[in-house]
């Protein structure tokens, strides 16, 4: 009787999690989930005529005790072994809920204490989509994380590897987009 208790206490605890995390939501107005980025989103550079500029991000719901946010932006399917990381922003304060057009981009206005690691590009900032000529399209995975602490411990200099260790050890949750790009 008593593991049925602990099983079922348990059931109903997951399943409470699960609710709760599936209401902490992400938009944007520059892209839609499954549908084809536009060129704003593709990167200038390696074969690509894109704008590069970062797209419009609002999120809403967050589970309680958010501290702060991140955002990661991440092609699955680059031919790499190891994935894309196109954008990290870490040190977002938890209470922004918002980030316009282009805030990621060169030139771009992020919020006080906000810090972009750098991309697989190899520089700090928004990376747009560019993947090889000829492959299926890509899903890129746009993904903002509710963080149980203020700061991350982390510089212009971290890779997309560290950021999502750090970001895995914090989450409270995570809302996501994936648009594609193929060309």
């Amino acid at each position: 009787m008593k593991s049925s208790l602990v099983a079922l206490g348990l059931a109903a605890a997951s399943t409470f999690h699960v609710a709760h995390a599936a209401d902490f939501t992400v938009t944007s107005t520059d892209m839609k989930d499954g549908q084809p980025l536009s060129s704003q989103q593709v990167y200038n550079g390696f074969g690509c005529s894109g704008a590069n500029v970062s797209p419009q991000l609002s999120w809403s719901n967050a589970p309680a005790g958010t501290q702060s946010f991140a955002i990661t932006a991440y092609d699955p399917d680059a031919p790499t072994g190891s994935g894309w990381w196109h954008w990290t922003v870490v040190n977002i304060p938890a209470s922004v809920s918002s980030l316009p057009t282009g805030a990621g981009s060169k030139g771009g206005t992020l919020p006080a204490g906000a810090v972009q690691g750098r991309s697989d590009f190899g520089t700090a900032g928004f990376g747009g989509a560019c993947p090889p000529a000829g492959d299926k399209p890509h899903r890129y995975q746009f993904t903002v994380w509710a963080l149980k602490t203020a700061h991350l411990p982390l510089d212009g200099q971290a890779s997309g590897a560290m950021v999502g260790f750090m970001l895995g050890a914090n989450a409270l949750g995570k809302a996501q987009l994936t648009p594609v790009y193929g060309r």
